[in-house]
């Protein structure tokens, strides 16, 4: 590169004076472009320097003299402009900008009459207060060089700051003690030297355990890089007094090499390596460095020491304890990384003393169980009870509900930990499947939601830390899509703490198959996180990295990273064998010491404790697993563990819950009706929103057509009025993807925003009602809300999809968590899913919210009818989940409403309609929503959710004369109705199955004797392969035999054909298939499809 720009000169200097210019520029552009490309950060400054400062040399005395110039002190003539303490990286300050000046300056110097070189002027020096940056953030290095040559011809010429700059380097400053023969340039290498310590010391800190990873040292590093060389060792140098962090703050200006060279080696090269000068903030680096170069070595006291030695025998006898006693049992241990617990618990304690009162942690599977045993303090005879079998809980009170339950190191707990400050803190584990980092984002959110409820708005009492694997958090997306929350207003925690154990090796694969990046955590700079690399056999730098981290989020409120370098001493599991694919390492693990081993030795060895002393502790510790142990062989769990603080009182599965009535009174739905439709005097909304509003207003005044969206403004405002949280977040759902929401209205003159919902109530509390725009993200937003619908039952959390379509980019959290979370771990959610289905012509990827997924995720029963009375009825309860495709703005309302009114909760899956939000046939009276008896939409139970809803024909008990009986759910029966009016078929009677499942045998049942010798079809948009047939058919079929009235092949199909692609992308096609099945549907011949 160096030739290549060199050859370019002589076209330069030599092109026609006319023509000067254009040649500089080009070489210039040529220059700046592949040195943007080029991987060394010190080629690139010493390439820049050389070409814009050594022009004007090589004008004036030829390319000899340049070239011999060049060679010689090319890499340092920058020095600059480099940005020596700004926390900034090298690349970042090469911007092409300074680079393009440059070179118009080359070209005015060079261009004139008959390419006469020209002078430039001296310029004019800027006082340093007044510079926007600071002299070390990146003033150009001819302008250094210009303004050095000036104060050296007369210091008068130059502003008083510069006049005190230069005598501090030469010194000569009264408050400096000055250094002989020193000169500009060393000064500017030596921090350059410095500055490269701080961006590439972790290259060369020691962080492997095993010695196996072969690291380059980066020639940065070597001082003869910049021109320094053994004799310079003990030669004293003056390094300028600044207002700088690290030890160049600490008022030593003159220090020799050799002990600058000590201090950065101890402070960035030992068994920590920082990365931290990817962070763009000054002040954060600063801190950061302040941390780094000025700790003091060997910090912790001999009483301090013997807390972490105790916390590591335990975190290493507990797993020896396990692997003694259960030798062919999966476990997943923690061996090679026992260092782990003694810094999770210094970790918490400091945490602590910092006023953090709740931690909500998210963990693999490995070490875990170590985790629920030494860090939240599971019962240890639980723990054993479970490797031999384990027994399901029992409750008196709470019923005999146990669900499936899950593997040990699946499971999760919580616990009010006592630290060693003498404070409590509470620690909630959350239960996690074998999908590694799916915990994330649940973890995050039920942060955010203990810090809403706790009114911990500065975010300073609640946070989370997240455990990963090295594989799983280079390999896995909803890592960065958890990182991605960490920041945005209605998802930040104020900060996660990252643990990282890194084994070297995920499953059986190395790390250079499993990333492309140097570092497994090399995704946390994407968002200016910290990462500290640690040698997992250091156990006082493993905890003193995690207390630097909770000093970190405690400061700062966001991310940091710490990196525990360590080996796995087993394989995946303890009965796998890692030597068939990784034989080297673990060689050399089967000769390695364990970190307690190391730990003892080096106290016994330095005096501060004594054999006897570190035996005493060892008798005591494995007295008390014993003890457990035998303990563990009578115990029997009595507590479900879920039900705590908000969740007292909420029923099982297996306990009777009343049904309640979801109406409100008129005179509160025309008080929320109000809030809901009126703008602020002096607003300037949109004109179509404008016109939206007001016929909202007409809606409530007339009390008749309320829409969807109406609907839901309803059903939030009046469980507002009641005192319950209401949180809507998802992609686009402020305005809602079809235009129809307008939660949040924009002022078109000033951009100010209005959400209507938020002024519900007299002074209402901030975030009571919450919608927000989400990243776009599924997996990592649902997997949010999830975890914020766990923390609290008396909230209503929706997450609506912008298409029902996208919403399977989350499907690990509806496999994992939503379908099957209660049978698993006994938690409970009321989460509400909103996903917009139906087919519209929109082609295959917007029209199905692969209904029949969830259904087919659905626990109940299709060959046995469930207690339907009313008063026994736990059918509900008993169910995973709930499917519903409502139809009409009041059931929606009322479904809402019913997920708070009960004493249960179960997750809701809405299948949200697309054009029956404008549908002129899809509107609800204000009667329909309210308690008061006598009017159509009361019955006897009173106003509530309809399960079914019959055909809206007036019809008796028994219609014998009714020849079929269309059973449908969804926007489907919009275009059955009309075609039935159209062909005047009165004999066919159409109901709506508003819940799918669980299913509503009762209601259909009703039906069937209401029309005995009808044929009955079950019609749906979607192809047979899809939607809820498969389903349906056995539930109908099950309702169908309980009356005599024949089996499945008696029950007929009517809808698409069997498909690969859920919908056709020919609008044509689909106008034409839409209209034939629902004319089939309401032929005068029988359906001649039968099923079998």
């Amino acid at each position: 590169f160096r030739s290549l720009c060199i050859g370019f000169l002589p076209c330069c200097i030599s092109s026609p004076p006319k023509f000067r210019s254009l040649v500089c520029l080009v070489v210039f552009s040529v220059r700046c472009l592949i040195g943007w490309l080029w991987n060394m950060g010190w080629v690139k400054v010493a390439c820049a320097a050389s070409i814009a400062c050594r022009f004007r040399q090589a004008r004036a005395g030829g390319l000899r003299s340049f070239h011999r110039s060049f060679v010689a002190n090319g890499p340092f003539v920058l020095a600059g402009d480099v940005a020596l303490d700004g926390g900034r990286s090298l690349e970042w300050l090469l911007r092409p900008g300074l680079s393009c000046s440059w070179a118009f300056q080359v070209c005015r110097s060079l261009h004139g009459s008959g390419g006469k070189y020209q002078q430039a002027p001296v310029p004019r020096a800027v006082p340093l207060s007044r510079l926007t940056d600071t002299f070390l953030d990146g003033t150009s290095s001819v302008y250094l060089e210009e303004l050095q040559r000036a104060w050296e011809a007369n210091p008068a010429s130059v502003d008083e700051s510069w006049d005190n700059f230069f005598r501090n380097f030469t010194g000569q400053a009264a408050t400096s003690p000055g250094v002989s023969g020193q000169t500009i340039q060393e000064s500017m290498r030596l921090l350059l030297l410095v500055r490269a310590y701080q961006v590439n010391g972790h290259m060369k800190a020691q962080l492997d355990p095993l010695g196996l990873e072969e690291r380059k040292v980066p020639v940065e590093l070597d001082p003869a890089l910049y021109g320094f060389t053994e004799v310079d060792l003990d030669r004293e140098f003056f390094i300028g007094v600044w207002r700088m962090s690290g030890f160049l703050s600490e008022n030593r200006p003159v220090q020799t090499l050799r002990s600058i060279l000590e201090r950065l080696e101890q402070a960035y090269c030992g068994t920590i390596g920082y990365e931290y000068m990817h962070i763009s903030d000054r002040d954060k680096c600063n801190w950061l460095r302040d941390k780094i170069e000025t700790q003091v070595p060997d910090k912790y006291a001999p009483s301090r020491k013997a807390v972490i030695l105790d916390r590591l025998m335990w975190s290493t006898l507990f797993e020896n304890f396990l692997e003694q006693k259960w030798t062919a049992a999966k476990r997943f241990g923690l061996e090679g990384c026992e260092t782990f617990i003694p810094a999770m618990k210094e970790l918490i304690d400091r945490a602590a003393d910092l006023g953090v009162e709740n931690i909500v942690i998210g963990m693999p599977h490995r070490g875990r169980l170590n985790v629920l045993g030494n860090v939240v303090r599971k019962p240890l005879r639980h723990i054993f009870s479970e490797f031999s079998g384990g027994i399901k809980p029992v409750d008196s009170e709470t019923g005999t509900y146990a669900g499936s339950g899950d593997v040990k190191y699946h499971l999760g707990t919580s616990y009010d930990r006592p630290t060693r400050g003498g404070k409590r803190i509470h620690l909630s584990l959350v239960a996690n499947p074998s999908h590694l980092e799916a915990v994330d984002p649940v973890v995050v959110g039920k942060t955010r939601a203990k810090q809403y409820y706790s009114n911990d708005r500065k975010r300073e009492k609640n946070m989370a830390v997240l455990i990963h694997g090295d594989g799983s958090f280079a390999g896995q997306g909803v890592v960065y899509e958890t990182f991605h929350l960490s920041d945005l207003p209605n998802y930040t925690t104020g900060g996660t703490i990252h643990l990282v154990i890194n084994n070297q090796v995920a499953f059986t694969t190395d790390p250079k198959s499993s990333r492309s990046s140097p570092y497994c955590t090399d995704v946390a700079k994407a968002l200016n996180a910290p990462i500290f690399h640690v040698n997992g056999d250091d156990v006082e730098a493993v905890v003193h990295a995690c207390e630097l981290a909770i000093d970190w989020r405690c400061t700062f409120q966001s991310d940091v990273v710490v990196d525990i370098v360590c080996y796995r001493r087993f394989g995946h599991n303890e009965i796998d064998e890692p030597s068939f694919t990784q034989p080297k390492m673990y060689q050399i693990i089967r000769n390695h010491p364990p970190s307690l081993e190391i730990y003892e030795k080096q106290l016994i060895e330095s005096g501060q404790m004594t054999k006897n002393e570190v035996n005493k502790m060892r008798d005591k510790v494995m007295s008390i697993l014993n003890e457990e142990f035998i303990n563990s062989k009578d115990y029997v769990p009595r507590t479900r563990d879920w039900l705590a603080a908000y969740w007292a009182g909420f029923k099982g599965p297996e306990q009777l819950s009343r049904i309640r009535n979801t109406g409100v009174k008129p005179e509160i739905l025309k008080s929320v009706g109000k809030s809901i439709t009126v703008l602020p005097p002096g607003f300037t909304a949109h004109r179509s929103i404008k016109r939206t509003y007001e016929q909202r207003v007409q809606m409530i005044e007339t009390e008749q057509g309320v829409d969807w969206a109406t609907a839901e403004a309803l059903a939030f405002g009046t469980l507002l009025v009641e005192g319950n949280h209401v949180r809507l977040s998802g992609q686009d759902v402020e305005r809602g993807t079809f235009s129809h929401r307008h939660a949040v209205v924009h002022d078109q003159l000033t951009g100010e925003k209005y959400c209507p919902l938020d002024h519900v109530l007299m002074n209402q509390e901030n975030e009571m009602f919450t919608v927000s725009n989400s990243s776009l993200s599924e997996f990592g937003v649902l997997g949010f809300e999830l975890g914020y619908s766990m923390e609290n039952p008396n909230s209503l959390v929706c997450w609506e999809a912008q298409f029902g379509d996208f919403s399977n980019g989350a499907q690990v959290i509806f496999d994992q968590f939503l379908s099957s979370g209660e049978a698993k771990w006994l938690r409970q959610t009321g989460l509400v899913l909103l996903l917009p289905h139906g087919y519209d012509g929109q082609g295959p990827e917007h029209s199905s919210a692969r209904l029949e997924r969830f259904l087919q995720m659905s626990s109940d029963n299709p060959f046995s009818i469930p207690e339907m009375d009313p008063t026994l009825r736990t059918q509900i309860q008993e169910c995973n989940w709930q499917v519903v495709n409502v139809t009409t703005p009041a059931n929606y309302f009322h479904v809402l409403r019913r997920q708070i009114h009960r004493d249960f909760r179960k997750p809701l899956i809405v299948m949200s309609p697309k054009n029956l939000l404008r549908h002129h046939a899809c509107k609800s009276n204000l009667s329909e929503f309210d308690d008061v008896q006598g009017h159509p939409g009361f019955d006897k139970q009173g106003t509530r959710f309809k399960r079914l809803v019959k055909d809206q024909h007036d019809r008796s008990d028994r219609e014998e004369g009714v020849r079929r009986l269309v059973l449908c759910s969804g926007k489907v029966y919009y275009e059955l109705d009309e075609e039935r009016e159209r062909v005047k078929g009165h004999d066919v009677a159409i109901c709506r199955v508003e819940q799918l499942c669980p299913f509503p045998y009762d209601l259909v049942q009703r039906e069937l004797k209401r029309y005995p010798n009808a044929e009955v079809v079950w019609c749906q948009e979607e192809p047979m392969n899809m939607g809820a047939y498969s389903y349906v058919v056995l539930r109908l079929a099950t309702a169908v035999r309980a009356l005599g009235r024949g089996t499945v092949e008696d029950v007929k199909y009517v809808g698409r054909p069997p498909s690969a692609a859920t919908a056709t992308g020919f609008g044509s096609v689909h106008a034409q298939e839409q209209q034939e099945l629902v004319q089939k549907a309401l032929q005068p011949a029988p359906i001649a499809l039968k099923v079998h």
